[in-house]
């Protein structure tokens, strides 16, 4: 199989391309290397893949020679609001909606990357997909507009479109704003670690690895119009995710406790019953392995 994959110098997209890679398709990256952190990342992550520098929100878009699109860009990042507003239009419901326009003229299929940031804040745990959805920060807010998007040109010009939502994603090559990677890159390179809230924030990990088998589950199994959780087995609060990367590092962690950010959720935890069902896919990597595989990659950096 020949797929496009969006956002494939990234976090996931990378390693996405990877396991694609490995399973003998044919891929072609597609990525406009915003700024959000450092370029350099995403140039070490694209190395060895082939990448069309495109932007999705204006380029042109033709998805003829392949026979699926796997859509991870986006703007990320729930501290969404302000003057940052503007980025969450372009590059996550624009960026989408002409995504969804190339795919439709191509007869090809879109496996959608939302978030579970669209559910918001919810009194029922696990979250199945059919849970009502409370975003609470603009970029949950954009992520179900694309959501809605995908709905509406399946109904109207017959897309065909699998949508999941992943849960809390780590491993090696994760941004390095988020949580896991500010924590494992302090804890290899010493430095004060700024925690936003209590730490007990609770979270559905995802080592990414299970979420890539997830996602190409997805395109070969997957129902079109059909939304599927992507979460992990187990569910821990920060706190207790710091304390394990202490104990498999046999370093102290030096924090210090801030506000808790806006738009943030106190709780996430994935049902993923429905995919495991119908395309087959369970999360198979422990918290303690995945943390370990992203501490063994943070550290190595910094020895070499």
């Amino acid at each position: 199989m020949r797929y496009a994959v969006t956002g494939a110098a990234g976090f996931v997209g990378s390693h996405l391309a990877d396991l694609l890679e490995s399973a003998g398709h044919d891929v072609v990256g597609i990525d406009c290397f915003t700024d959000y952190y450092d370029v350099a990342l995403k140039e070490e992550n694209a190395r060895g893949h082939e990448i069309l520098r495109l932007d999705l929100a204006e380029d042109e878009l033709d998805f003829s020679r392949f026979d699926g699109v796997f859509h991870l860009a986006g703007q990320p990042g729930v501290r969404s609001f302000g003057d940052v507003f503007p980025l969450y239009l372009r590059r996550n419901l624009l960026a989408t909606q002409r995504v969804f326009e190339a795919a439709v003229a191509a007869g090809v299929r879109v496996v959608f990357t939302s978030s579970s940031s669209v559910y918001g804040e919810t009194d029922t745990y696990p979250t199945p997909e059919d849970t009502p959805t409370h975003p609470l920060a603009p970029y949950g807010i954009t992520k179900l507009g694309c959501e809605h998007l995908a709905a509406a040109y399946a109904r109207d010009f017959g897309l065909d479109c699998v949508v999941l939502r992943y849960f809390t994603v780590y491993g090696p090559r994760q941004r390095p704003d988020m949580f896991m990677a500010r924590a494992v890159r302090l804890l290899a390179e010493g430095g004060t670690f700024e925690l936003y809230g209590d730490g007990e924030q609770s979270r559905s990990f995802t080592y990414v690895g299970d979420a890539v088998a997830g996602t190409l589950a997805a395109m070969e199994r997957g129902r079109s119009g059909r939304i599927y959780n992507i979460g992990g087995g187990e569910e821990a609060t920060v706190n207790e995710a710091i304390a394990l990367l202490e104990r498999i590092s046999g370093r102290t962690l030096d924090v210090v406790r801030g506000p808790r950010a806006e738009g943030d959720v106190p709780r996430t935890k994935a049902d993923a019953a429905r995919i495991a069902a119908e395309a087959g896919w369970r999360p198979a990597t422990r918290l303690e392995d995945g943390l370990r595989a992203h501490w063994e990659w943070a550290l190595a950096r910094v020895v070499a």
